[in-house]
């Protein structure tokens, strides 16, 4: 099964990333929306994250029956001025394999798990964040995962491990 995993500069963020020329293209929210639209009709199934602020505007453009998943940062960075904090990630996620007949595993449509620090990166992601996607997605072993955005390489070290490290 091809499944794949997209982390693309948060809408508006783009200025987080002045290494890499085109990441302004990602502060338009038809860019978000083309690529989903690429991912679904390419790939059994996928995941793709965005920021809690861009959800309201992301979702309507997203494909119909597409879930919503959640990833709860217990400890997470606060930003000047702002009095609530940011401390949860929607990710969108249509999975490859709904049921676990065939060895996927049973997972949760939310994982609390920390922020990556000092991975080298904005946005890294922990290597737990990497495996409930992978979760989310219903891999099994021989499944190819591609990493749209593979920043610090994690998503591929996970997938390497296997069904071997498996969320409870």
């Amino acid at each position: 099964m091809r499944l794949a995993f997209a982390d693309p500069p948060y809408l508006g963020c783009a200025h987080l990333y002045p290494e890499h020329p085109d990441a302004a293209r990602w502060n338009d929210p038809a860019e978000h929306g083309m690529l989903m639209a690429q991912i679904d009709r390419d790939y059994d199934g996928w995941a793709c994250s965005l920021s809690s602020p861009s959800l309201a505007l992301l979702l309507p453009l997203a494909p119909s029956g597409v879930r919503v998943a959640a990833w709860v940062k217990p400890f997470a960075a606060y930003k000047r001025n702002v009095r609530i904090a940011y401390t949860w990630e929607p990710v969108l996620f249509r999975p490859g394999r709904d049921s676990s007949k065939d060895g996927a595993s049973v997972g949760r449509d939310h994982l609390s798990e920390p922020i990556q620090l000092r991975a080298g990166l904005t946005g890294a992601k922990p290597p737990a964040f990497c495996r409930w996607i992978l979760d989310l997605l219903g891999y099994i072993d021989g499944d190819t995962v591609d990493d749209l955005f593979p920043g610090t390489g994690v998503m591929g070290l996970v997938e390497r491990q296997g069904t071997l490290a498996v969320n409870p």
